[in-house]
């Protein structure tokens, strides 16, 4: 029987992931190691935030074991590095079972810190609550300026309307600590050995890819998703209630956008999001890159 290992499926958002690491996951387990897969999204950490996060629903899961899914309310924090221990938990209870583990997800951050020799500072409750209430009371302006000033590297590479992450870095510069950057290393280390697929897809087929499908997820139902999580919540939570797409239907159901400017400004999001999450990945070595699509699963099982 072959030997078991950690495999990891990454790309931008649209490009196809989940699908190829179920099909791979089958391939694997046809040729005798059954996989399992472990998620590493952020949003789909979270219970009930299906539609605007594409999760797999669990009867399309074709019985294959899932992990850190529907894992958090959305009035929970997301801490990647809480996510660090418990994604490299599972995959070694996964290894250890004699199973192949399959890492999927678009997160750069939360792969990287599988992935890689990540060491997260601690957290501060406190000092995290005081710029969370400067956040919402001023916007991500102010804190972004602070952040310049202490810390002009991470800075650089923070997206300044990205408030969680800007509030993260202060935090963690308020208890004499240095930042990671926001970035990968310049030579990351690697936590284990693991077989890395990269899909990608050419930039006008993408955009015209995750356009449609901001389309269809309005189609589907995400306005009456966010109205339901919004009952369990939603717009107390720090993390859950700034994701794509739930902010902008919380802001249509508050009558602040209408149904194409919540579409529209989705769009705008996401395709954002998936250039950050391309030149994010582009910095890993010995991917194995593939076109969106063309994978041969079997092919990979046995390569």
């Amino acid at each position: 029987m072959p030997g078991a290992r950690l495999w990891a499926v990454i790309g931008a958002t649209g490009t196809g992931k989940s699908d190829l690491s179920l099909d791979l996951a089958e391939a694997l387990g046809d040729d005798g190691t059954p996989a399992e897969i472990v998620n590493a999204d952020a949003m789909q950490l979270y219970r009930g935030m299906d539609i605007g996060t594409a999760k797999v629903p669990p009867g399309e899961r074709r019985g294959i074991p899932h992990h850190l899914f529907d894992v958090l309310d959305v009035t929970e924090d997301a801490a990647v590095a809480r996510y660090q221990d418990d994604a490299r938990g599972a995959i070694d209870a996964i290894l250890g079972r004699g199973h192949h583990a399959i890492l999927v997800g678009g997160s750069g951050l939360y792969v990287s810190s599988v992935l890689f020799d990540f060491r997260f500072p601690p957290r501060d409750e406190t000092t995290r609550a005081q710029l969370e209430a400067e956040l919402e009371r001023s916007g991500p302006g102010t804190l972004y300026a602070r952040l310049r000033e202490l810390d002009p590297a991470t800075a650089e590479r923070v997206d300044p309307r990205n408030g969680r992450r800007i509030v993260r870095a202060l935090e963690i510069l308020a208890q004499g600590e240095r930042t990671h950057g926001a970035a990968l290393p310049d030579e990351p280390l690697p936590w284990r050995e693991a077989t890395v697929i990269g899909l990608a897809l050419d930039r006008p087929a993408l955009i015209e890819r995750l356009d449609r499908r901001v389309e269809r997820m309005w189609a589907d139902g995400m306005l009456q998703e966010t109205a339901r999580l919004r009952e369990r919540g939603l717009e107390r939570g720090t993390t859950a209630r700034r994701a794509i797409g739930y902010a902008q239907a919380l802001a249509q159901l508050r009558g602040e956008l209408t149904h194409d400017e919540a579409i529209a400004e989705t769009q705008a999001l996401t395709r954002r999001y998936a250039r950050r999450q391309v030149s994010w990945f582009k910095r890993y070595a010995g991917v194995r890159w593939l076109e969106a699509g063309t994978a041969d699963p079997r092919a990979l099982a046995r390569s």
